[in-house]
């Protein structure tokens, strides 16, 4: 079981997992979302590479239309 911190929040995976995984658990396949990872911008290309680690902090940010 890994616990990685999402927003300030903590969730358990009983496996490792993808950043795009993560994603599509979180319903945000298709938005456009900035992502860091330890204090690293993640780049949209790698997501379905970078397997999340325990104590991995993630922060993510979802691009909101309007004006």
């Amino acid at each position: 079981m890994i616990t990685v911190s999402i927003n300030g929040e903590a969730r358990q995976f009983p496996q490792t997992i993808t950043i795009a995984a993560l994603i599509e658990q979180m319903s945000l396949t298709g938005k456009r979302i900035a992502l860091e990872r330890n204090g690293e911008i993640a780049p949209r290309g790698t997501f379905a590479t970078q397997q999340l680690a325990d104590g991995d902090k993630l922060e993510i940010v979802v691009a909101v239309g309007g004006g």
